[in-house]
């Protein structure tokens, strides 16, 4: 071209317009006001010249573009068919390993694909333009590659357990959709969300796919969405990575639709009897298809020479894990015996080892404030009296109030139709009892107990049943041969809170005897037991408090010799009391009473024998019994007496 045009006295200049022909003088070109001085004939062939060479360089031009397309096409082909054999064989490795995971192929094929449309990411030169995805790739993912068209190579693995010698355990403690069944991140460019493999998240269900997932069925229930994509993956035995929002019908940009996984794995649910129930209840078919086997974990275990050592041990390996200080004999035996206090079982051993922990920090910190190099036994026990002091201030209040008069009792002398009783108060943290007094009245008449709890709806349903087991228990000793025409009111004084429980039965059946047979009870005893219809003194909860609750309202205006408590015999293996009180009881400043029996009671708290019968189906003369019945029998006659004049007085 250039060759033709200087032939016509022309020069070709080649620029980003495209190509310039320039006419000639004394070979160089002709300038504007040089051509302007031409005459019109010489201009008008320069044109024509012009023209002609124009139109043969736009042919030249059409046929230099058709032989660049034509060796750029072939030099692509080339690039391309030498890429595909290279990649081809690196790939091929790895198709041959997984050769029944068609799967996998068709991503290698896909992966395949994407190289060879973007060889110029491969290539040394930093101006290429990075060109998108396979066509066949996540639609989503595309902004992604435009970031780093390097993406689809990466790989995200979700779960590495290269390192992990064993099945692995995993313990969720925050169940929420996310955590659990893992989550897809998104981006947001230009307004609008995007997501691409490497944004997928894992959650506890791919971690122990394989092993043994535990949660917290309590945990589990406050998501709303959690319980039923819990069932749904175990039913279905596979985990999809998706929205929970999908699940509540909200609107969610579309994005990745990864396969599902699929799952084995055992799921492990701890909770509570009471949730146990309200699972098995509201959601029987599934929960009961899906968690077949129920395992129950006790709160305590034997105390055996071997669970003593396992304790022993238990408090070693606390103190290496927490940096504390070794605990001597005497500390560790101190630590037992609290784990026994717990469970109120001496022959048992609590094995809430939180509670226990947080004892051995406590004792640590106490040998700490005495440079103690060991935790000695003082130290365990201070740990003991400080966490109490935190926690007691209502106890404290109430022994004012004992003190101050404010709640009336009496712990000395005797008084009829009185006694103390013992009642606990459970504050959640921490629990306490004190002494009641209970009273009763007994009188004419035929309404028979009257529960005055009951009348002023403060009664529990248990203590109902234990003041209509009294009514038994009377009617069967002493109304064998005429009805008993007796009316009696029960009352604990200053109680204006419910009253629940039967551990007071005995006690109000002490009162009513003491009313009926006119014998002053001692109110240095406190009484806690319920009772059967045949007289039987039966166990209650709670004894330890019952017993230091009285201990220390008696200590407020000293200790006589003559107060204590009277249990049934069968709390005796449940005693585990505070130190002072065990010292107190071996100083004989203070009793404890085992008793089978009512009769048994009746005898320690008013001094005189009970009585049996003799073969003549009476009681000795003088004993408690021998009253109670004349007292019903004068009850009886007044009673009698009564109806008869009413009806001598209608005649």
């Amino acid at each position: 071209l250039e060759k033709a045009a200087r032939d016509l006295n022309f020069a070709v200049q080649v620029g980003q317009m495209g190509v310039t022909l320039f006419p000639l003088l004394e070979n160089r070109p002709m300038t504007p006001e040089e051509y302007q001085a031409l005459p019109v004939e010489q201009r008008k062939e320069i044109d024509d010249t012009r023209s002609h060479l124009m139109q043969h360089t736009q042919d030249a031009m059409v046929n230099i573009r058709e032989a660049e397309k034509d060796s750029a096409e072939k030099i692509i082909a080339l690039e391309r068919s030498a890429a595909d054999q290279r990649v081809s064989d690196i790939f091929g490795r790895t198709m041959h390993e997984y050769d029944d995971a068609p799967e996998i192929h068709r991503f290698l094929n896909q992966l395949i694909g994407y190289v060879l449309d973007n060889l110029h990411l491969f290539k040394e030169s930093d101006n290429a333009e990075p060109q998108r995805a396979f066509s066949s790739g996540p639609p989503t993912g595309t902004a992604g590659i435009a970031n780093n068209p390097f993406l689809p190579f990466e790989i995200n693995v979700l779960v590495d357990n290269s390192d992990v010698d064993r099945v692995p355990i995993i313990v969720e403690p925050n169940p929420n959709w996310g955590n659990l069944f893992g989550r897809i991140e998104r981006r947001a460019t230009m307004g609008t969300y995007f997501s691409d493999h490497a944004m997928l998240k894992p959650g506890s269900m791919h971690q122990a796919n394989g092993g043994y997932l535990v949660l917290n069925a309590r945990d589990v229930l406050m998501y709303p969405t959690v319980w039923e994509g819990l069932k749904r993956v175990i039913r279905n035995r596979e985990i999809r990575l998706e929205d929970p929002n999908e699940q509540s019908g909200f609107f969610v940009p579309q994005g990745l639709r990864p396969e599902p996984i699929p799952l084995n794995v055992k799921v492990i649910v701890t909770g509570d009897e009471a949730t146990y129930r309200l699972l098995n209840s509201a959601d029987n078919e599934d929960f009961g298809d899906l968690f077949k086997v129920k395992a129950e974990f006790d709160s305590q275990v034997e105390l055996t020479p071997d669970n003593v050592q396992a304790y022993c041990a238990f408090i070693c390996r606390t103190c290496d894990e927490e940096g504390l200080r070794p605990f001597d004999g005497n500390g560790a035996a101190r630590v037992v015996e609290f784990a026994a206090r717990m469970v109120a079982d001496q022959n048992k051993l609590s094995t809430r080892f939180g509670q226990i922990k947080d004892l051995l920090i406590e004792a640590d910190y106490w040998a700490e404030q005495e440079s103690s190099s060991l935790v000695q036994d003082e130290h365990v026990r201070q740990a003991v009296d400080h966490k109490v002091h935190r926690l007691n201030l209502v106890e404290e209040r109430m022994r004012e109030m004992v003190s101050e008069g404010t709640l009336l009792l009496e712990v000395s002398g005797s008084v009829v139709g009185q006694v103390n009783g013992l009642a606990v108060y459970d504050l959640g943290d921490f629990s306490f009892g004190r002494p009641a007094r209970i009273t009763a009245q007994t009188f004419a008449g035929r309404e028979g107990l009257i529960n005055i709890e009951r009348e002023a709806s403060l009664s529990g349903r248990t203590h109902d049943k234990g003041v209509l087991i009294l009514a038994g228990y009377l009617g069967a000793r002493f109304g064998q041969e005429r009805p008993l025409t007796l009316s009696a009111s029960l009352c604990f004084e200053q109680s204006y809170e419910g009253v629940d429980g039967d551990s007071a039965s005995s006690t109000e059946l002490y009162a009513v005897l003491s009313s009926l047979s006119g014998l002053p009870l001692k109110q240095g005893i406190a009484v806690t037991g319920s009772v059967n219809q045949m007289g039987k003194v039966q166990p209650i909860g709670g004894v330890n408090q019952k017993i230091e609750g009285m201990f220390d309202v008696c200590r407020l205006s000293g200790l006589t010799g003559d107060q204590g408590v009277m249990i049934p015999h069968q709390n005796l293996r449940n005693l585990m009391l505070r130190p002072d009180v065990v010292q107190a009881v071996k100083d004989g400043q203070f009793h404890i009473y085992s008793v089978k029996t009512i009769d048994e009671g009746l005898e320690i708290l008013t001094g005189r024998p009970a009585g049996e019968r003799n073969a003549e189906g009476s009681y000795p003369e003088g004993t408690v019994n021998y009253l109670v019945e004349k007292r019903l029998w004068e009850l009886h006659n007044s009673m009698r007496g009564y109806y008869e004049g009413l009806v001598s007085a209608a005649n």
